[in-house]
């Protein structure tokens, strides 16, 4: 096969952009997915090479998610390789103070949305002729340690780790291949403020935090994307060197 096919969820900014762009200007098909249409368009009209399919998604609608996997099959009809990678935060708030429309707006995306995407690519994968692909899964370094009052958001990527080893043992047989890609301080409009007005440390300091270029999250993307499907990143993280996390408590 010459033609190598993915999809990019919450591809219009930030690290999806990144990703999808780092895999069209290798070669890849691309469906960029997201629900802002013109942001979407706005990474199609980035991209150097390959081919790019803008399919505005709501990856928290159960029937928005079957027509992002329907036109991926009719147009370049398989898949070979899904970052799930949408997702949203929410303020910091104390963890007595989080209101349940917060929490479930969270879980909506974070969990519930990876689960309909992972779910309908496994699909896909496991019934295509060759079978096959890769579904990477954007956790955070907050699947490893949490920020201070960030409950729903830390809640849903610890989740994403036990998505990402089930989808991984059940994947073998039909040659699919799960992985968790933890990003931390990846400069992007999200994590502006780490770097300009500070974040909330444990100690209840504010203090401005390093940040790394986007790009790093998008070539190992395309990376993990370009193994073959006999090897697995299983877990990796990928941080801003000098951020406080290693050596945090």
């Amino acid at each position: 096969m010459t033609e190598r096919v993915a999809i990019v969820t919450g591809a219009g900014s930030g690290i999806g952009r990144s990703a999808a762009l780092a895999l069209l200007n290798d070669g890849y098909s691309v469906a960029i997915a997201g629900r802002r249409k013109d942001m979407l368009e706005e990474t199609a009209a980035l991209a150097k090479a390959g081919k790019p399919l803008v399919v505005p998604t709501d990856v928290t609608d159960p029937e928005s998610v079957n027509q992002l996997f329907a036109a991926v099959k009719s147009t370049f009809g398989r898949l070979d390789v899904l970052f799930n990678n949408a997702g949203i935060g929410a303020p910091a708030t104390d963890f007595g103070d989080i209101a349940y429309e917060q929490w479930l707006a969270v879980v909506s995306v974070n969990l519930n949305g990876m689960f309909l995407c992972a779910n309908a690519a496994y699909r896909a994968m496991r019934d295509q002729s060759p079978r096959g692909g890769r579904i990477i899964n954007n956790g955070s370094i907050s699947a490893h340690v949490p920020r201070p009052g960030s409950a729903p958001y830390t809640a849903t990527k610890h989740a994403i780790t036990g998505l990402t080893k089930s989808i991984s043992l059940d994947g073998r047989v039909h040659d699919i291949a799960a992985s968790q890609i933890d990003i931390g301080n990846a400069a992007t409009q999200m994590t502006e403020r780490m770097g300009t007005t500070g974040s909330l440390q444990a100690n209840g300091e504010i203090a401005l935090e390093p940040t790394m270029d986007v790009e790093n999250v998008g070539a190992t993307i395309l990376m993990m994307s370009n193994m073959s499907l006999d090897t697995n990143v299983q877990f990796i993280t990928v941080m801003a060197t000098k951020m406080p996390f290693i050596g945090r408590g």
